[in-house]
């Protein structure tokens, strides 16, 4: 039986890094939906997408990363994907809001290749799975 597709949700409004991550994620056995930003994220997420795990960017316009987090939180959005942060944000003071929202890994994009991304994208997924 083929293995089904983990669903994954990017979220950034980089435009180049967005379409650079969804393909290189969806070579790799990922079903890839995407946003531009927080709002456009959430309404995807009202709209009845569920994501296995979710890749957020931080600085985004109208809505930040956090902020999203939040929201979701409080409407009670996809409570059960794996939330990851991919952000050029390292501040400890970012990554400790990160974790009080509960995501389940904080990647820094600057340290990261694409390749890297996968590789602790999907070595979170299978912590967060048992």
């Amino acid at each position: 039986m083929e293995k089904l597709k983990s669903k994954i949700f990017i979220v950034d409004d980089d435009s180049f890094l967005l379409d650079m991550y969804a393909l290189k994620f969806s070579q790799n056995n990922f079903e890839v939906h995407t946003a531009t930003d927080g709002a456009q994220a959430l309404e995807k997420l009202k709209g009845g997408l569920n994501p296995d795990i979710m890749l957020l960017d931080i600085i985004m316009p109208n809505m930040d990363g956090f902020e999203m987090l939040e929201k979701m939180r409080a409407e009670n959005l996809s409570p059960n994907s794996t939330k990851i942060i991919l952000s050029n944000k390292s501040e400890q003071q970012d990554i400790d809001r990160g974790n009080s929202l509960g995501v389940a890994g904080y990647i820094v994009k600057a340290n990261s290749t694409p390749a890297e991304v996968i590789e602790q994208v999907t070595g979170i997924m299978a912590k967060s799975k048992k």
